[in-house]
């Protein structure tokens, strides 16, 4: 039975295939760094891509609900009326609060940091498992798969020579991307808390790709990536526990870092033609703004109280703006009436994270 032991791993992850994958995956890191800077605003790209990745990272744990109830309760928490949705805006909030501590902490992950995210992500403060009896077993059979450690001193003891591993670069000279798969796994065999363990292993990679600089901002989030390859990925990670199979494992995750760094400039460039369509709808109003167009591009819904705080106007004049856009035959700007107060849709940004493309090249 598998057991882990203290990193650095011995194994040889400098193959021929792993230094391939590598050199990709660093050259579509390296375009999406670059490329969020043709996002005027990078607040609103980061607000956007936060929400999906929550929602997706969220569903690989069977946690699941719409892309317009998460929207509506990003603009109001009165309109949250589900758990899934609740617990997907903890964990934007997880995310966001774990990028802060990693700046607070120039550069370095620890163990308050992660301690923190999987509080906001489960809202308790548990801390790491101090009981026995934690098994990982497969959804469909109820077989256990795997048994993480135990014994509280050995999980804290593990996650001490990991955070040690994750701050300190001579431990083990190799490239932060391969090091990224490495400590996504051996936090997932530690599996050190009762629940998230999933989703703080998640934000875990993003925060630590940041922390090597190969990201400036939290935009690169593989939760999709892991959704549509949920098998292999599990499977990977059982290899190396069962065979020590580490090259498919660092393989897996560096092609998912390739595919999701492409993917994800593709919505970058989707989001600023999205803008630039918008603005030329805009301009045809005498109340055009870079304030008002950036208000509609933070959410996907917005309401007259951030309008009104954007563009520090009074609430009739925003109400009056709203109303105007959503009238015109465009059709960008979908009113609703949810109970006795007004929202206002993006359309075109919504269907874009939604992923209805149909809608989107209405």
């Amino acid at each position: 039975m598998y057991k882990p032991t203290n990193l650095p791993p011995n194994f040889d992850f400098e193959t021929k295939s792993i230094l391939k994958k590598l050199t990709e995956a660093r050259a579509a890191l390296s375009e999406l760094k670059g490329y969020v800077n043709i996002i005027p605003n990078q607040t609103i790209l980061i607000s956007t891509l936060m929400i999906q990745e929550a929602k997706d990272s969220s569903a690989v744990e069977n946690i699941i609900t719409t892309h317009d109830e998460i929207f509506k309760a990003e603009v109001d928490k009165e309109l949250i009326n589900n758990i899934a949705t609740k617990e997907i805006l903890n964990y934007t909030l997880a995310l966001n609060e774990g990028a802060s501590n990693v700046a607070r902490s120039e550069g370095l992950i620890k163990n308050e940091c992660i301690l923190t995210v999987q509080e906001l992500l489960e809202r308790n403060n548990a801390g790491y498992r101090l009981l026995k009896g934690t098994v990982l077993k497969n959804d469909s059979t109820g077989e256990v798969i795997y048994e993480p450690p135990q014994e509280a001193d050995i999980i804290r003891g593990l996650m001490a020579n990991l955070l040690e591993y994750i701050n300190q670069d001579d431990l083990h000279d190799i490239d932060p991307l391969i090091k990224t798969a490495i400590i996504h796994f051996q936090f997932e065999s530690i599996h050190p808390f009762y629940d998230g363990n999933g989703r703080t292993g998640r934000i875990l990679i993003l925060l630590y790709l940041m922390s090597k600089n190969y990201l400036d901002n939290p935009v690169l989030y593989l939760s999709r990536y892991i959704i549509q390859n949920k098998n292999n990925y599990y499977k990977y990670l059982q290899d190396v526990r069962d065979k020590n199979n580490w090259e498919g494992w660092i393989l897996f995750m560096l092609e998912g870092v390739r595919v999701t760094a492409l993917d994800t400039i593709e919505i970058i460039g989707q989001i600023k033609t999205l803008m630039q369509e918008y603005k030329a709808f805009l301009r045809k109003f005498p109340f055009y703004s870079q304030d008002l167009l950036n208000n509609l591009f933070k959410h996907p819904y917005t309401k007259i109280d951030f309008v009104k705080a954007d563009l520090d106007i009074t609430r009739q004049t925003a109400s009056k703006y709203l109303k105007e856009l959503s009238e015109h035959p465009d059709g960008l700007i979908k009113h609703i009436q949810i109970g006795k107060f007004s929202y206002f849709i993006n359309v075109k940004l919504f269907a874009l994270l939604a992923h209805d493309r149909k809608l989107m090249l209405k």
